[in-house]
């Protein structure tokens, strides 16, 4: 295979470290496995299967159309869904990006001992010269390379020599461990749909297709894309809570800060594995703060028929700019509050639930449109994935706030 085939395959890759392992994933991975171990495992596969579905479906209606579900959809909802929809997403972006600075400043913290506060700024600031100053194919390529540092957690997992059948006891058991709760249980489930199927990583998805000109010769690449970068995602986020249950939950150690996240590593691999969990945090939290920030971008320039883009000149596409710095600005100001970055991230990512039923029922009700998809429309297996997951998001979304007050934010 040569190299640009194999570099036009880091959008999905991209797509699933910096959107499926963002800081929402490494903090409620790492909370799962400190208390429940594998026990949510579950949980992460039919997130996997689910995006892909929904992912693939929005790949296929850009390679179709050239305009993405979100874009199709307003049109055929009408202004005020889309309008919920959008007004809903950009304020959970908000809290997101927020957390995502918070945890590329975490990666400098872990590495000079200062504390991230320190570091937002220069975060803010690096992010905003790779937005405007890269080329959308170098900023997919080199963040999607260098997130596979991520891999590191897998290495990880072995080198803790754990015992399998314990292991495959806890992927196995569904039910809250000896002195948790059920209501805690099922708010970490919902807390590990909210970070592993966001919305925006649907977004970011099928408007880089129109970036990178997908048609109906691209479905190939679209699905390749698909079914290797959303498992490689899944199997990290089982990686990161296993190292969590192996490390930390013998001791009895609650994660409590962003940098516990790493810890597992560097009992496993030492300072060789620290360099690599550091690199790969970086590359995961820094691609994601660009997707959630392009995802917005793209939403509110295709909401009110705007130019948007990285293939354009920042002047030619200026309020897709402004979009995108504000949001920058704005989340930059929240991270150098005290606010808990991790309190942040659960709020987030439990909203973020709440509003997946909005980002899935238009992608599924374009994907089935005869008129707009013609012989690409969705098939048995699309159509019966792409409802149980809906009937699932919704189930998800209903129960979230109640479990999110009932467990105090899954504290009790």
């Amino acid at each position: 295979m040569s190299t640009s085939k194999v570099f036009s395959f880091t959008l999905g890759t991209l797509s699933a470290i910096g959107g499926f392992i963002d800081i929402g994933d490494l903090v409620a991975d790492a909370l799962v496995g400190a208390r429940f171990g594998l026990r949510l495992a579950w949980v992460t596969v039919l997130a996997v299967i689910g995006i892909m579905c929904y992912a693939e479906m929005s790949g296929r209606i850009v390679a179709v159309t050239g305009r993405p579900a979100f874009d199709l959809a307003r049109s055929r909802l009408g202004p005020r869904f889309g309008l919920v929809a959008l007004v809903g997403s950009f304020l959970v972006t908000g809290l997101l990006v927020m957390a995502e600075l918070s945890g590329i400043a975490l990666s400098f913290q872990l590495v000079t001992d200062i504390s991230y506060l320190f570091w937002v700024p220069l975060a803010a600031v690096l992010v905003g010269i790779a937005l405007w100053a890269l080329p959308f194919e170098i900023l997919e390529r080199l963040y999607g390379v260098i997130g596979l540092a991520m891999l590191v957690f897998v290495v990880a997992v072995w080198q803790l020599h754990p015992d399998w059948g314990q292991m495959w006891h806890s992927a196995t058991t569904v039910r809250p461990t000896a002195g948790e709760t059920w209501p805690v249980y099922a708010f970490l489930g919902v807390t590990l749909i909210g970070a592993q199927m966001t919305p925006y990583e649907m977004f970011f998805f099928s408007s880089g297709g129109v970036e990178h000109r997908w048609g109906p010769k691209s479905m190939s690449e679209m699905r390749t894309n698909v079914l290797v970068g959303f498992p490689l995602g899944g199997l990290l986020a089982v990686a990161i809570q296993a190292v969590a249950y192996l490390v930390f939950a013998p001791a009895g150690i609650e994660v409590e800060h962003l940098s516990q996240t790493a810890l597992p590593v560097v009992v496993a691999l030492g300072k060789v594995g620290l360099a690599f969990a550091v690199v790969g945090i970086f590359a995961a939290t820094f691609g994601a703060t660009m997707e959630t920030l392009f995802a917005t971008g793209y939403d509110i320039a295709q909401y009110f028929g705007w130019s948007y883009g990285k293939v354009q000149p920042p002047a030619q596409a200026a309020r897709f700019t402004a979009v995108t710095a504000s949001l920058l600005i704005l989340s930059t100001a929240l991270a150098l509050t005290t606010l808990n970055p991790i309190r942040v991230t659960i709020v987030a990512v439990v909203f973020s639930a709440m509003l997946l039923p909005l980002g899935l029922f238009p992608v599924l009700l374009v994907g089935n449109d005869h008129s707009v998809m013609g012989e690409f429309r969705n098939g048995r297996l699309a159509n019966t994935l792409g409802t149980a997951t809906l009937a699932l998001s919704i189930l998800v979304a209903l129960v979230a706030m109640p479990l999110l007050v009932w467990t105090r934010g899954g504290s009790g």
